[in-house]
């Protein structure tokens, strides 16, 4: 499915759920029956409810589980990048910055923003790499070259998903910018083609290797906060100038979301902290989701306010709720709220809180309290936790590049894994997870806040203890 054809459909009207590779409303099935809680003091729910509700709607494997999979060696990575606007064309840098990476082809629509990149990669140092700027679908051609190892996809939305599946067909590992995609069943064939290619799917999310996100799992791990019950994560991030803007984005695509779905358009950034926090799809698993949205009010009050009469803009209708919130229950009855707000008035927030049975958490300004340290319900400073930190970032302490030096660790410790032949941090199914609140975000909005079933990506391998973004250093390994 191209960029254009998206942008083709009818701005106002909506996706059907159905358009969204979910059920509608009329048609879902009943929600399965709640698993009772676990009992205090218990690391685990029973679970077996949402599991027996849940088996019919999992399709069968279709071949091996990418669960523990490790990159084969190799001492250089060669890398294909698509997509070269703000996002693509911010991340070179941090690929360069490795000596065994090298960029070998690079491709976008626009020539001029892939001349402009290819001189930086000559500037590194390396040789100009290919080129790949004749129409939307000329990634095809930069997936089916025979001397590329990782492709990385920073494109609007709604192509992320033909992209990373063509880079897994042409024998690519693929890592692809938030979210993996916008539709469950294109969720779901991308996991079925990681297990059939053997190829890696992976979303880039960059807040899993956030200094504070990075202590706090450690802490979780370490049992710290006790026995987990709550955490929360968000995007709330007033970005009304900047989809307006004719300059920052290519095109209105992102804005023109808002005339199609009502729920969390951008779940990754909250949900995969979280997550990891409380090891989903590593011995717990997010099994609904419950959501409701405010009317959406912020956008067309922006444009009036703004935009002159005559605008393209004034022909839209949005629909995308100002503030969704999303409540995310697991199979140890475990609770995440997740939240998004790209329309309205707002500091930057990830809100990024966890709590157990010793204490919490809390982000946007960073607190703690957590008992014995803390006592007379008076947060504590979380700067005293620094011996806390991930080895990441014992070992990186001011990285270069953007969003406080996240996303330089994010890329370091990916083209590590691959260039020493490690597991990779995550995989297709934390990505799938992640994103699945975008269809069906919309779908429990539409049906008045109905809880929705979140597939279980991973057939079951869920239950299966492994290692994650909490991993150790591994031996040998040069800094």
């Amino acid at each position: 499915m191209s960029r254009r054809s998206v942008l083709r459909t009818t701005a106002g009207a909506g996706l059907g759920l159905g358009a969204l590779g979910v059920p509608s409303a009329s048609a879902a099935p009943a929600p399965p029956v709640p698993a009772a809680a676990p009992a205090a003091g218990s690391a685990a729910g029973d679970g077996a409810a949402e599991d027996s509700a849940d088996e019919a709607a999992v399709p069968p494997r279709r071949g091996r589980t990418m669960a523990g999979v490790p990159f084969e060696r190799r001492s250089t990575v060669r890398m294909g990048i698509i997509g070269l606007g703000n996002r693509g064309d911010g991340m070179i840098g941090l690929f360069l910055a490795l000596p065994w990476v090298r960029v070998v082809a690079l491709c976008d629509p626009v020539r001029e923003k892939a001349e402009r990149a290819a001189a930086r990669v000559v500037n590194a140092g390396q040789p100009a790499p290919a080129l790949y700027t004749r129409g939307e679908d000329d990634y095809e051609n930069l997936c089916g070259r025979g001397d590329l190892d990782f492709v990385y996809v920073a494109t609007p939305w709604d192509s992320h998903a033909a992209m990373a599946a063509c880079a897994m067909l042409n024998g690519k590992h693929v890592g692809v910018e938030c979210p993996l995609a916008m539709r469950l069943d294109d969720l779901w064939r991308l996991v079925d083609l990681s297990e059939r290619t053997r190829r890696h799917c992976m979303q880039l999310e960059n807040c899993c290797y956030g200094r504070n996100e990075m202590r706090v799992l450690r802490m979780a791990h370490a049992g710290r906060f006790g026995e987990l019950l709550h955490g929360a994560g968000a995007y709330n991030h007033d970005l009304r100038d900047l989809m307006f803007s004719p300059d920052y984005y290519e095109g209105p695509w992102r804005r023109l979301w808002h005339t199609r779905l009502r729920g969390d358009l951008y779940p990754n950034h909250g949900f995969g902290p979280v997550a990891n926090y409380m090891d989903v799809n590593r011995g717990d698993r997010a099994v609904s989701i419950a959501s409701f949205g405010t009317p959406a009010l912020g956008l067309a009050e922006y444009r009036g306010a703004h935009m002159p009469p005559g605008d393209p803009s004034w022909k839209e209708t949005y629909i995308g709720s100002d503030r969704t919130v999303s409540l995310v229950r697991t199979a140890k009855g475990r609770v995440i709220r997740l939240e998004h707000d790209v329309s309205t008035p707002h500091p930057y927030s990830r809100i990024n809180s966890l709590g157990g049975t010793k204490g919490v958490f809390e982000d946007y300004p960073a607190r703690i309290y957590l008992e014995p340290d803390h006592t007379g319900h008076q947060w504590g400073d979380f700067a005293a936790y620094a011996d806390w930190d991930h080895w990441l970032w014992k070992e990186h302490s001011n990285p270069p590049g953007g969003h406080g030096g996240m996303d330089y660790i994010m890329v370091y410790r990916l083209m590590q894994c691959m260039r020493l032949g490690l597991t990779p941090d995550f995989d297709v199914y934390d990505g799938a997870t992640w994103t699945a609140p975008v269809p069906l975000s919309h779908a429990s909005i539409k049906a008045d806040g109905a809880p929705q079933q979140i597939p279980d990506f991973t057939r079951g391998e869920w239950r299966k203890a492994r290692a994650g973004v909490d991993s150790p250093r591994p031996a040998g390994a040069a800094v």
